[in-house]
């Protein structure tokens, strides 16, 4: 799939982008590897880490169209990694989160068309579901209009599709990085003693992104199914004699995550380890074709957090740690 291909990351220098461009490297064969970014100094780090001759590097915002266009040219497959993530952030800043998680996934479908890109892959989260945050929200508008790109596509056959997937072990701002920092103090901050979160490691996240470049014949949602954890449990893991200071939830954040809400039920999939939710737009005999291998989830389905079947133990967590994190 990747042998021989010009394959661009935006927001290639984040966690995913960096893990994935070095996954296509040791495992295939491509072309080119294109990281386009908005921070030089994120690209010359990587660049210092990852030494190859097909990997290069192009700053510009997604913001830009223009730059966009001229960064897509003889492209063949776009993962669009790039996103205003912090949740804090894209509440007492949502118009700067607008324009880069809606807007941006606006460029990114135009500059795939017009360079005729073949398949698209977009990075969403599980705050997309029933969002109550800036963030989430803006991701749901961009999940949607990655899904109707599908219909201008035309002679393209530019094949658009989304991954969801909640929060990925280790990466940048999330849990585990900052527990594991104040491990050695005698007390964490806790935003609620309920808190659940979806746990992924971002090899599962890679994986759901090559299934869907591999399968997605447009219009579908992936959705990995993956364990959950409380955060008071994450907590334990890095110190069970610490003290938990609870602070309450912060602007915007939810009690529990959702990666797929009752109304898009009707639409849902199961795969075995994972779900399809299909777009809407399809007619019945449409769907029941491409799902053909799946099994309905049926009415009244939903998958959250604090709900799931798999939940992730502190010893688990723990060897994850010793194998992925330095003391």
């Amino acid at each position: 799939m990747f042998d021989d291909k010009i394959i661009l990351i935006t927001g290639g220098t984040g966690t995913f982008g960096k893990n994935f461009a070095q996954r296509i490297l040791k495992n295939h064969r491509p072309q080119k590897i294109i990281i386009f970014s908005r921070d030089e100094m994120k690209q010359w780090d990587m660049e210092e880490q990852i030494h190859s001759s097909k990997l290069r590097f192009i700053l510009g915002d997604v913001r830009d169209k223009d730059r966009l266009q001229r960064a897509f040219n003889d492209v063949d497959i776009v993962v669009h990694a790039a996103a205003m993530k912090i949740v804090p952030k894209a509440e007492y800043d949502p118009f700067e989160c607008v324009k880069t998680n809606i807007f941006g996934a606006m460029n990114v479908i135009d500059a795939s068309l017009n360079a005729g890109v073949s398949k698209v892959v977009a990075l969403s989260t599980d705050k997309a579901s029933s969002p109550v945050n800036v963030y989430g929200a803006s991701k749901l508008v961009s999940d949607k209009v990655f899904i109707a790109a599908n219909s201008y596509s035309g002679s393209q056959n530019t094949v658009f599709s989304v991954v969801r997937y909640g929060n990925v072990m280790g990466s940048r701002g999330s849990v585990i990085p900052l527990f594991h920092k104040m491990r050695h103090q005698k007390s964490i901050p806790i935003t609620d003693l309920d808190m659940t979160r979806f746990m992924i490691t971002i090899e599962q996240g890679m994986e759901l992104v090559e299934k869907a470049l591999q399968t997605a014949l447009g219009g579908e949602i992936f959705v990995k199914k993956v364990p959950s954890m409380k955060i008071v449990d994450i907590a334990k893991a890095m110190n069970p004699d610490v003290d938990l200071n609870v602070i309450g939830i912060r602007p915007g954040e939810k009690i529990h995550e959702q990666l797929i809400s009752i109304d898009e039920a009707k639409y849902t999939f199961d795969f075995g380890n994972y779900f399809k939710i299909y777009s809407p737009f399809l007619l019945p005999s449409e769907k029941q074709i491409l799902a053909e291998g799946g099994v309905p989830v049926g009415e009244g389905f939903s998958y959250e957090s604090n709900k799931n079947n798999q939940w992730m133990t502190e010893g688990e967590l723990r060897s994850w740690i010793g194998a992925n994190l330095k003391y």
